[in-house]
């Protein structure tokens, strides 16, 4: 890997636990840059500007999910969509907001983003969507099955977003259990 390569790498890598954990309004430059280990001249001359590093770090995100989809898959079987929701809404994932999912963490600041980045995120967001859909348990119109894989991810993401706002108590895995049974009955899954 050459060494601009090996430096864009950990600028994403670094930007995208920074967006994670503290949000856009919560980081600055300098301290992805010196996360890095670079200078913020070189932050600059690879992600051009902190909207910059925020797209960048959100298609990179988005595309680790799109990347995981298929892992599950491969793993699990036909119980991919219960093995997948363990892991979504389990505690590791729940406290883990820098190297946790771009869906969770990420979403509240596109809705304060550009009009550009909102329409990438949908853009990513509906292969993610198509990726779920061609692989529900039970099959019916492309329409139907879609719908289903939006409540479906809605539901993790909604549900993640409660466990992780409630602590890691009780009520956390509360939130765990009904938003699991929940996203699994909107797909129509049986476990084996």
């Amino acid at each position: 890997m050459k060494k601009s390569d090996a430096t864009r790498a950990k600028l994403l890598k670094s930007s995208g636990k920074a967006f994670r954990k503290e949000g856009f309004a919560g980081i600055g430059v300098d301290s992805i840059a010196k996360d890095a280990g670079v200078t913020s001249g070189a932050f600059y001359s690879h992600l051009k500007s902190k909207n910059g590093a925020f797209r960048a770090a959100l298609v990179a995100g988005l595309e680790e999910v799109l990347a995981t989809l298929p892992e599950y898959r491969a793993t699990h079987g036909d119980q991919w969509p219960a093995a997948f929701a363990d892991y979504y809404l389990g505690q590791d994932h729940q406290l883990d907001l820098e190297g946790g999912c771009a869906m969770t963490s990420l979403t509240p600041e596109v809705i304060r983003a550009d009009a550009q980045v909102q329409t990438e995120y949908a853009a990513m967001m509906d292969r993610i969507v198509k990726e779920i859909a061609e692989h529900l348990p039970q099959k019916t119109t492309p329409e139907e099955q879609q719908g289903r894989a939006w409540a479906f991810l809605s539901t993790l993401i909604g549900g993640l977003t409660l466990a992780r706002a409630v602590g890691s108590g009780a009520a956390a895995g509360a939130v765990e259990r009904a938003t699991k049974a929940a996203a699994l009955e909107i797909i129509g899954f049986r476990a084996a």
